[in-house]
């Protein structure tokens, strides 16, 4: 392909990298990206935090103007041109300059689709009212900040708890602005589980962020002064100054579609490992695409910037690169991090709810999970905090498949170091063996990333039989709480007996070797110790994972109530 034209639909985050990729290999290409709107290459993660003030200047949201792409690159960039359809016997686009009007084709020998994808905006009553927005690119920013501005917003309704939905909650909040988040399902974040949810919920509320959950939109009415009615098919209705929609997006694909390019069933483009199309000289990337979950080898959409890098530079490998020595797209595990008023939320792999999702499918995941909260350093450091992890991990080798933690300080780290792990087939013995950097004001000589490997380690080698507080109403064991009397007092389980750690040996006579022994803690050191203890002295006793902690917080969403 060197000397040859290579047309790039889409800028941003998948075409942008695959513009400069293939530049790098192809000096002589001719080279031509195609953008609708007025920027090629933005931040688009950094919006919210341009509507906060955290990121003061628009100009820094720029990553790569036209004029840097011309002279870095030698690459064309032609903004506010809309590509309104492909030929692919011709080997042509047709593209519409959005200042003149007018409209001309344009040749390639390789083309790239990077469309991206646009936010949902569902069919509602009222849905098109002046105070209602979304939030995609720096003009929506832009016009964000000026009803702010100009209509001394007092409310804001943010609809949709996801990624976006918490940090448009957090920047607003940060202006002074009350902030209701309205989320359909039962819990914010719905990329984790509920239960790990519910200690962001506890946190959003503590900073003063209303929460209505388990209730979707059904309207928007105007009132007076701008004031708009958000009616909830509940029957309530919450009043806001301005209304930020952030429930999801979807690809954009219908060009694709129009030029006969196979969609999948997740509604995305068909592409291979290399990013190609079911036309030889057509490659799509980004948030447009389909692309094969690491962990499940399913078919997938995943949104995030993170892939649509690696696939775009992948596509101009494929393209341009040497035969036999072009990189493969691995797929994608859904890695991602969230911020919201301190706390940090983040993920990777198979959440237990993709997990029971794919098998009501008929896909079954046998599995197993573990809670635990580490502090993030050396306890004895000062200010040190505490997180809560989920490790997911396959019951029959160890495998892991998924992980979530939530904390204050910390967090991302360990996810990061959970992410890598997926990449390389890694198990939780691998985990347990991990080395990584300790200094008290860093980390602990056991890092909570070794000691999630230990717990999932220790399940495996029959070390630890642990139970869960959701099977707790389906069962009848006799149930232990090891804390000391005043933590027992100060609440515990209903029918539990006390019986601290460090008399469990004394008192062993008390507890009945014929029935099943749960035992928890505040957050399962001890009682794995008790467990260990009343185990090598023939009882049946099990450690209830997460602990009282992990009770106290999500009871609501463990059917506990």
């Amino acid at each position: 392909m060197s000397g040859k034209k290579l047309l790039i639909i889409g800028g941003v985050a998948g075409g942008a990298s695959c513009a400069a990729r293939a530049r790098r290999l192809s000096e002589n290409a001719e080279i031509i990206i195609f953008e609708r709107g007025p920027y090629v290459s933005f931040a688009n993660c950094g919006l919210p935090y341009h509507i906060g003030n955290i990121i003061k200047k628009e100009e820094d949201l720029l990553v790569a103007s036209p004029e840097l792409f011309h002279e870095w690159f030698n690459v064309e960039v032609r903004t506010d041109s809309n590509v309104l359809s492909i030929n692919r016997e011709k080997k042509e686009i047709k593209v519409k300059d959005l200042f003149s009007g007018d409209v001309y084709t344009e040749k390639y020998d390789a083309l790239l689709l990077s469309p991206g994808s646009s936010p949902v905006k569902p069919k509602l009553e009222g849905i098109d009212l002046e105070g209602i927005f979304t939030l995609k690119n720096i003009p929506d920013a832009r016009q964000i900040k000026k009803w702010i501005e100009e209509k001394h917003v007092k409310r804001a309704a943010v609809v949709g708890g996801g990624f976006i939905g918490l940090e448009m909650a957090e920047n607003l909040k940060r202006l002074g602005i009350h902030v209701s988040v309205i989320e359909m399902q039962q819990h914010v974040m719905p990329a984790i589980d509920p239960e790990i949810a519910a200690f962001v919920h506890g946190h959003l509320e503590t900073n003063g962020i209303s929460l209505c959950l388990g209730s979707a939109v059904a309207g928007f009415k105007q009132e007076v002064n701008s004031v708009i009615s958000v009616m909830l098919q509940s029957g309530k209705s919450i009043q806001a100054d301005i209304v930020i929609l952030s429930i999801g997006v979807r690809p954009e694909v219908q060009i694709a579609q129009d030029a006969g390019l196979l969609t999948g069933a997740m509604g995305g483009i068909v592409v291979d490992e290399y990013m190609r199309t079911n036309d030889e000289s057509i490659w799509a990337v980004g948030d447009a695409v389909e692309a094969k979950d690491y962990v499940t080898n399913l078919q997938s959409l995943i949104p995030l910037a993170g892939p649509a890098n690696r696939q775009g530079r992948i596509a101009a490998e494929s393209i341009f690169g040497k035969s036999g020595n072009t990189s493969r797209f691995r797929g994608v595990q859904a890695t991602a991090v969230c911020g919201v008023m301190g706390m940090t939320i983040a993920s990777t792999g198979l959440s237990e709810t993709i997990i029971k999702n794919h098998e009501k499918a008929g896909f079954k995941i046998p599995y197993e999970k573990i809670y635990l909260h580490p502090d993030h350093r050396a306890s004895y450091y000062p200010d040190t905090k505490t997180m809560t992890i989920k490790l997911i991990f396959s019951k029959k080798d160890g495998k892991i498949l998924g992980a979530q933690a939530v904390g204050l300080e910390g967090v991302e780290k360990r996810i990061d170091v959970i992410a890598s792990m997926i990449q390389k087939n890694g198990t939780v013995f691998d985990l347990e063996e991990t080395e990584l950097c300790y200094a008290p004001q860093f980390g602990s000589a056991k890092d909570p990333v070794n000691v999630a490997g230990m717990i999932g380690a220790n399940v495996l080698k029959g070390y630890s039989f642990i139970k869960h507080w959701e099977d707790l109403p389906k069962s009848n064991p006799y149930i232990l709480d090891v804390r000391s009397p005043s933590e027992f007092r100060r609440g515990h389980i209903e029918g539990a007996v006390n019986i601290p750690l460090n008399s469990i040996r004394s008192r062993i006579n008390e507890i009945p070797k014929e029935q099943d022994i749960w035992i928890y803690c505040l957050v399962g050191k001890r009682s794995y110790f008790a467990s260990r203890i009343l185990r090598q002295n023939g009882f049946n006793a099990s450690n209830i994972s997460g602990g009282y902690l992990l009770y106290a917080v999500a009871k609501d969403f463990m059917g506990l109530i």
